[in-house]
This record gives C-alpha cells, structure tokens and sequence, in this order.
C-alpha cells in the first residue's frame, strides 16, 4: 500500500522535531569547551600557561570540547607529528576530548563572527559559535582579546575562563 501524503509530512515533521530535540539534548551536554592555548599549555610543561592550563581543565567534568581547526592548531604548536601532539590525539581516541562539527552548518555564522570580530580567526570563530550552540558551556581560553569583545544573541557575553 502506497502512503499518503498526511502520513509522509507526519512523518517528515516527526523527524524533524527529534532532529532539533537532539540536536538541544547534544548542546546541553556540552559544559567546556576549550580553545588551543589551554591545550597547548596542558600538554607542554615549559608554556608560560601550562599550570593554569593543568589546574582548569583538571577539575572541568566530563568531556572536553573543541573544534577540528582548533585541534590542529594545537598539534602544529605542539611540533605537529610529535610525542607530544600524539598524546593530545589520544584524548580525542578516548573521547576525553570530543570534536564538536559545526562545519558546514554553520560556517555562514562563523565568516559573519570574523567579518564583525576582525581580530578574530576561524578557529577562535569556530568556538564562539560552539559557545552559542551551548550557551552554558565554559569556554576554557587564554585568549582574552579575541573573546572578551564577542557578544553572542541578545547580546549576551560567553561564559570564559580566562587566567588572571
């Protein structure tokens, strides 16, 4: 029997409210997201921020969350094919640290991040968008001047932890 059209746009419909209900139920499982310096100073002991770096993201809970440019960022400033960066890559293997996709969906709202913000670069764009989709998320930077100045919808400043 062939279905009708009614059952087809329910169908439709359906699937369409679960796919905005997970996508909610992803955002809200995301609580830190971390941008490359931490990473970077977690890593490597001799970077000005490594004890900071070490002292935030130990006592964050759950996974951390960053982007894939942003994991490349941090693999090139940890010497690229490297102990070290392997070390970094591991945490994604184990899902310690979990690469957020929000490329292509949202690559429009990033090039409008960096057009506005023209300090900022696509990877640090890339994070401020993260931080919206999640907007209880911790963004975890050492970048003070690049995400202090960002303002997401109705105005509201992300959430960031920041070295004093």
């Amino acid at each position: 029997m062939r279905p009708t059209s009614r059952v087809s746009l329910r169908h439709i419909a359906g699937c369409l409210k679960a796919l905005l209900i997970f996508r909610r139920a992803r955002a809200m499982a995301i609580t830190t997201i971390v941008d490359a310096g931490p990473l970077i100073g977690w890593f490597n002991a001799a970077d000005q921020w490594h004890a900071w770096s070490v002292s935030v993201l130990s006592g964050r809970r759950g996974p951390l969350h960053t982007t894939e440019i942003v994991l490349g960022e941090a693999c090139w400033q940890l010497g690229g094919n490297t102990q070290v960066a392997h070390a970094l890559l591991d945490l994604v293997r184990k899902r310690a640290l979990v690469l957020a996709r929000i490329w292509p969906e949202h690559l429009a709202d990033t090039q409008r991040a960096m057009l506005k913000y023209t300090n900022m670069d696509a990877a640090d764009a890339s994070l401020a968008i993260l931080a919206e989709q999640a907007p209880k998320a911790l963004l975890v930077t050492i970048d003070r001047r690049h995400f202090e100045p960002y303002r997401a919808a109705r105005k509201r400043p992300l959430k960031l932890a920041l070295p004093a």
